[in-house]
């Protein structure tokens, strides 16, 4: 049903329209113009059949790059603008040269400090404010406490538009400013920290509790440069853009790509070392923004887009989880263990190829997860397939790939997207039998792409027409979410109140039916409620087998993160401990004490751990076995013992197979109050290290009924220490009556270090002694 009636929406919207009426949207509203020489500029602009202009919201991609046979307006515009009287009159708000002098004496003031009296930095852990100065050109996006940013869709335009903006221009600062209120605000900071998480923002933003109201009449951007003390205001419908590209001596702004940027072969060039938004430990969540939800009834299957930990959690009705897409942040293929994906959105599961077709938000891509391989592939966009071969995939990783991707038309640089590219995709619906609807997440633009070739069919522009597309499902959610509401029990106001909330943009993503059940996401709660349509009860999902979920890679200690993904985010407490050891084989366990007022929410399994060992040790793994020889020490060592005993070998024998042998390490490794783990070395003369990491998945105490001390356990569990964190937690907890059924992941970091002196005197020089001996490590959490 819903198939046929965006079918015939979309042939509706295919008719001919009038080609003058796409450049309304790109209209500029500037501040600070001299009275003449840019008056002409603008004037709005009138579609050629006549008729009364009309002001549009513009998408971030309803304008990306499009704007080239504007760019000599655009330049002459800025001129005009760069050489205007300070005094001259301003356009679209009261803002006088001294109030803005003001307002930019202020943000200078800032640049270098991470708090001050009016003043503090969010999202600013890699560090990025202390690098603005005085030499640099900034966008700014300013708007007020009192907005409803994240609610908003223009204004989830804007932050669209300064991420696009901040990956063209490598060497733009870009960064958003909240001001209006207090700083010390729990409201104030948790309305920015969801923003931050819902539009997955990695610049930093500058909260003041100073009013610029009059300064700036409502939210708009701000371009200046750092030695000057006049700025550019664009409203939020204009294209800072165009203004960028005209700067006089903008050179260092070209849109090329950075240091850091790699070919990845797709359309978008793709950072080696890829941002994140910095909320602290509240990554620390079992889900974090879970944003998009879809299933597969007749496999009893529940796809969980947990999109700022980049994977899709896939579920059964009842909570255990079955299986995992995604390791890391990034954009690559394989196999579900090491494909990468970045802030998934959408998914749609076809049930004839047993595929799950997702929404790569911030790569702008749709990739195509097979479960019958258990590969994820990328659909849009679509480029030359390379060969699949172990020789290829060695020469493409060793760089010696040759080819000219001058001459590939599949291959664009940033610079390149035209307006009709498909840029932080969101919503993903199934139109007809072959074409899929991508859309962005307020459905200001929308793409038709052909499922089995990857290809864009075609383009629709307006919210009106996008909505359009998808009316039929968005009435059924409603549908849905009214029953909850009107039929609900009424102890169960709680989640009522959470499904009023869902704006009606994301209905289509984060609600579905599955049965008799009714499965919706609460990003502010990190969670994923069902509603039974039986019972009019709505609980939580209580996940099980969290042990397929593995070690989160931001868990990995610090030296293991710069080598591998080049930089260390978030906070690690590592335990470091230092013994003596004799050669031969050491029998490592390690207890760790769980936190007081806490339980473990499952065991403790070995896929959640991860150990390596360095210098003159090396690790034992359960195949070798108890029986390991453990004279044989070291390469070197190996090598000799080999070459003298050739002659005198025998062959060994195999040993023997004892049913029931193979127990799960958690079965007897681990009680209530505390958990073990176990590493066998077999240590050399010298110096050798033991690095470890796990990942303990905790629940609050039963007992902790009261909703403070709830508060107060989480705190310390996430050993929360900046405002990001506060503000989230805040933001979790008031979404929470109990929060007993959170589940929260604990990280355990160990170096051992082991110092080992020579080998015993034996009876002969040839004669080595090697011991055996144990250690037991004790580690706390508190």
């Amino acid at each position: 049903m819903a198939q046929a009636s965006a079918a015939a929406a979309l042939r509706r919207l295919r008719r001919p329209r009038d080609p003058s009426a796409a450049l309304l949207s790109s209209r500029l509203h500037f501040c600070f113009l001299s009275s003449t020489s840019a008056e002409a500029l603008h004037r709005p602009q009138q579609p050629k059949g006549g008729g009364a202009s009309t002001t549009t919201t513009s998408s971030p991609s309803s304008w990306f790059g499009s704007h080239r046979r504007q760019h000599a307006a655009a330049t002459t515009t800025t001129r005009a603008l760069h050489h205007a009287p300070r005094s001259a009159a301003t356009a679209s708000s009261e803002s006088t040269p001294a109030s803005q002098s003001q307002l930019l004496h202020f943000i200078k003031s800032a640049f270098g400090t991470l708090e001050g009296q009016n003043h503090y930095w969010l999202n600013a852990k890699n560090d990025s404010w202390k690098t603005f100065n005085q030499e640099g050109i900034y966008l700014v996006l300013l708007y007020e406490s009192c907005e409803a940013l994240d609610s908003h869709s223009k204004h989830s335009a804007a932050f669209g538009r300064l991420k696009y903006l901040q990956h063209r221009y490598p060497h733009l600062n870009v960064f958003a400013m909240q001001y209006g209120s207090d700083i010390s605000s729990l409201a104030a900071q948790s309305q920015a920290v969801r923003t931050i998480m819902k539009e997955y923002i990695t610049f930093p933003i500058l909260l003041s509790d100073k009013d610029f109201t009059n300064m700036t009449n409502g939210a708009c951007y701000l371009l200046f440069e750092g030695s000057k003390d006049h700025a550019l205001i664009t409203k939020l419908d204009g294209d800072p853009e165009l203004v960028i590209r005209g700067m006089e001596g903008s050179s260092a702004l070209s849109a090329e790509p950075s240091e850091n940027v790699i070919d990845s072969g797709v359309p978008w060039q793709k950072e080696e070392v890829v941002k994140e938004p910095y909320v602290g430990s509240f990554r620390n969540m079992l889900l974090y923004h879970p944003g998009c939800v879809s299933v597969d009834e007749d496999g009893d299957r529940i796809f969980i887009s947990d999109s700022n930990h980049h994977r899709i959690i896939i579920s059964n009705s009842d909570g255990m989880i079955l299986d995992s897409i995604g390791s890391s942040p990034g954009f690559e293929d394989g196999e579900f263990e090491s494909a990468k994906l970045l802030h998934p959105g959408a998914s749609f599961y076809h049930a004839a190829e047993d595929c799950l077709y997702i929404v790569d938000s911030e790569n702008h891509a749709v990739r195509k997860a097979d479960f019958g391989r258990r590969i994820l592939e990328t659909v849009y966009p679509v480029f030359n397939k390379k060969g699949s071969g172990i020789w290829s995939w060695i020469v493409d990783k060793l760089g010696l790939t040759k080819e000219d991707t001058s001459k590939r038309e599949d291959v664009l640089n940033i610079q390149d997207i035209d307006a009709d590219s498909v840029v932080f995709p969101w919503h993903l619906l199934q139109i007809s039998e072959d074409d899929l609807l991508v859309a962005d997440r307020n459905f200001e633009t929308a793409w038709i792409l052909r499922m089995s070739t990857g290809e864009k069919q075609d383009t629709v522009r307006g919210r009106a027409g996008a909505m359009e597309l998808c009316q039929q499902m968005i009435n059924e959610r409603r549908a849905l979410l009214k029953d909850v509401h009107m039929n609900g029990s009424s102890g169960d106001k709680e989640h009522s109140n959470l499904l009023e909330k869902i704006p009606c943009n994301e209905l289509v993503s984060s609600v579905s039916r599955f049965e008799k059940c009714i499965f919706f996401c609460d990003t502010d709660g990190q969670r994923v409620l069902k509603y039974d349509l039986g019972t009019k009860d709505t609980s939580n999902i209580h996940f099980t087998n969290l042990g397929v979920l593995g070690l989160p890679y931001w868990f990995v200690c610090p030296l293991e993160r710069v080598s591998t993904w080049g930089h260390s985010v978030g906070q690690f407490q590592e335990h470091n401990r230092k013994v003596n050891v004799l050669p031969g084989r050491c029998n490592i366990k390690v207890s760790v004490d769980i936190p007081i007022d806490t339980e473990l929410a499952t065991p403790l399994v070995e896929s959640c751990i991860w150990r390596q060992v360095r210098g003159s040790g090396a690790g034992i793994s359960d195949s070798d076995g108890q029986d390991t020889t453990s004279e044989k020490v070291g390469i070197a060592q190996q090598w000799y013992d080999e070459i003298d005993n050739l002659a005198f070998s025998e062959a060994a024998e195999e040993p023997a197979v004892h049913k029931g042998d193979d127990k799960p390490a958690d079965e007897s490794h681990q009680d209530q109050k505390s958990v073990h783990f176990t590493c066998a070395i077999n240590v050399s003369p010298g110096t050798c290290e033991l690095v470890a990491s796990a990942a303990l998945y905790l629940k609050i105490d039963r007992t902790k009924a009261d909703h403070g001390d709830q508060k107060a356990v989480i705190k310390r569990i996430l050993q929360c220490h900046g405002r990001e964190e506060h503000a989230g937690i805040e933001l979790l907890t008031e979404n929470h009556g109990d929060a007993r059924d959170l589940v929260l992941m604990k990280p355990v970091h160990l170096r051992l270090r082991m110092e080992c002196a020579d080998h015993p005197a034996g009876t002969t020089n040839k004669e080595t002694i090697s011991t055996e001996s144990s250690l037991n490590i004790s580690i706390s959490l508190e």
